[in-house]
């Protein structure tokens, strides 16, 4: 921070705000992988773009329950798989 250089302070000042977010992923170093998070997530993307045309939200939703939780459909007009 005693630098005269402003983009350095500007690093030192985001560093201090994520200090702890950095401290944990040093602590945890390759005890947690983050190929689960992938994969939730490309489910997900996957899911949207399926769920395009549905007409409300709650459709999107049940859809993303359905297809991340492995839940039973119900009966209904629609098919998720």
């Amino acid at each position: 921070m005693r630098s005269r250089i402003e983009p350095l302070k500007k690093f030192a000042r985001t560093m201090r705000t994520h200090r702890e977010l950095l401290l944990n992923y040093f602590r945890a170093r390759k005890e947690f992988s983050s190929g689960v998070i992938e994969g939730l997530n490309g489910k997900v993307k996957v899911t949207l773009r399926r769920s395009y045309g549905f007409r409300t939200f709650q459709a999107t939703e049940l859809a993303l329950y359905h297809e991340l939780g492995k839940l039973p459909e119900p009966p209904m007009a629609h098919s998720f798989c």
